[in-house]
């Protein structure tokens, strides 16, 4: 129970990694506050967490709201006194698989736009609480393209970018307070529900789309929801309490640069005079 006493308030709760991350933080001890625009799949999260002996509430809260975002944490702080862990991860609306040329300004936009406000809301705000308190963990998600140059990712790239330099900046100033800001970058998890769903609507489509994405990267395997989830609960706990200003990587390896080239069974690289060759 490394989270054990602690509070964290999720935003997007009801989302694949919003649920994810929420009921892993709920299993490693933290009583979670669930938050998002319906309370249906809110509600669905919280009683599985409750289910498993979890500490929950839930509240409906828009995170692009200035106004609800701040009653919501004067709440949180009124009942349980402390807010210890942040972690938004609201849907960003994006439009991908496209050449950027073909794009409208409005679908490029508008990530990066729903990126910004929603970290910068929920991340000020609980900042300024944490920072009183002189502890406190603030959490946020991107993918793969904040890493690397990635092809037809839309507005998403340069939303990711967005949030990690947003993240940065915001650890250098709130760091003397004793209040951390970490960053995790995923490459995109095939039990997410987007992915599910589109798996499940064009299975043949999606199979060298996967294929090509797990060929992207070194370990041949793209993470999971529980592997991003229990990256985002160390994160949280003090054996992660020297770590902040920094993105990690959870990417399998994309980011350091794409391997599709390298075979999926491992080869004997051997070398011949002055030539290398790849032997079976």
């Amino acid at each position: 129970m490394i989270l054990q006493n602690k509070n964290a308030v999720i935003y997007g709760a009801g989302g694949s990694l919003g649920s994810a991350v929420a009921k892993s933080l709920a299993a490693a001890g933290a009583k979670v506050f669930l938050t998002g625009r319906s309370i249906v799949s809110v509600q669905k999260v919280a009683d599985e967490i409750r289910a498993r002996g979890g500490h929950v509430e839930v509240g409906v809260v828009d995170a692009l709201s200035e106004k609800e975002v701040r009653a919501y944490l004067d709440k949180v702080t009124a009942e349980v006194k402390t807010v210890d862990i942040s972690f938004c991860a609201i849907d960003f609306q994006v439009v991908q698989n496209m050449n950027l040329v073909d794009m409208k300004v409005e679908d490029f936009v508008r990530p990066v736009n729903l990126a910004m406000q929603s970290q910068f809301l929920t991340s000020t705000i609980a900042a300024s609480i944490m920072m009183k308190q002189r502890s406190g963990v603030i959490l946020s998600l991107t993918a793969t393209p904040g890493g690397i140059g990635y092809p037809y990712t839309g507005g998403f790239a340069p939303a990711c970018s967005a949030i990690e330099t947003f993240s940065k900046n915001l650890a250098a100033e709130v760091g003397t307070y004793g209040v951390r800001v970490v960053n995790i970058r995923s490459a995109g998890s095939p039990d997410s529900r987007v992915f599910k769903e589109a798996i499940e609507g064009n299975p043949k489509e999606m199979e060298p789309i996967l294929q090509n994405m797990e060929n992207d990267t070194m370990l041949k395997k793209l993470p999971a929801m529980e592997d991003i989830a229990t990256v985002a609960v160390f994160l949280s706990s003090n054996l992660a309490g020297k770590i902040t200003g920094v993105t990690i990587d959870v990417t399998s390896g994309t980011t350091g640069g794409l391997n599709y080239k390298v075979p999926r069974v491992a080869k004997d690289l051997r070398r011949v005079g002055s030539t290398i060759s790849l032997i079976e």
